[in-house]
């Protein structure tokens, strides 16, 4: 029997966050354990973390807010660094306009000292012996339902994935990938209680 020795998987518990090198070709699958959870995922060049997904880059080079199963994102420097693999999420609904949540954040809502995907994150890459020099990319956040309405007002509404609901995304180059399991409990968009997240790393098709 052959054994798939490159398979690894990292749990991302609540409100945490977890780092992994990802080489390219291999795909890099985020499962939902619990359901309606959010994951801000960051993804930077190995070796070179000034290059990172950039979602502005991303959106001008596809023409859409988000794309679809086959399309891919941009870094800042405009090079593919992530396809869009397969998704089973129930609408597909995926944000790249709302910036990751920081400790200033949570401070001008009253907590401070409340965990981030910012402060995820650094401590991620960190524990990898990676530092960025940038301030913290924008985040594709999976399974975020951000929908824009005709008058351009943003709806924040609860993430509908189902337990085992998944992502996943093909490296198109060796990148470093971060997944925040998002602790956002002050709105709706964790269902209000944030919970596990489940990355897979494997060999592509």
């Amino acid at each position: 029997m052959n054994v798939d020795k490159t398979f690894q998987e990292i749990l991302v518990p609540a409100k945490e966050g977890r780092a992994i090198r990802v080489k390219q070709g291999q795909q890099v699958t985020i499962t939902d354990l619990f359901g309606g959870q959010v994951a801000d995922v960051f993804a930077f060049a190995d070796n070179h973390e000034d290059e990172y997904h950039s979602a502005p880059h991303t959106r001008a080079g596809i023409s859409r807010l988000f794309p679809r199963v086959g399309e891919q994102f941009l870094t800042n420097k405009r090079r593919p660094i992530l396809s869009l693999v397969a998704d089973t999420s129930p609408c597909g609904s995926h944000d790249m306009l709302i910036a990751a949540c920081d400790p200033e954040r949570y401070a001008a809502l009253g907590h401070p000292g409340h965990r981030s995907c910012v402060s995820n994150m650094e401590s991620a890459l960190s524990s990898l012996g990676v530092t960025s020099s940038s301030a913290a990319p924008q985040p594709i956040n999976v399974f975020m339902r951000i929908p824009v309405d005709g008058a351009g007002d943003l709806n924040w509404l609860p993430a509908d994935t189902e337990p085992g609901d998944y992502i996943t995304f093909q490296a198109l180059m060796d990148c470093v990938v971060v997944v925040s399991a998002c602790p956002q409990d002050l709105n709706d968009i964790n269902n209000g209680q944030p919970t596990d997240m489940l990355i897979s790393v494997g060999q592509g098709q």
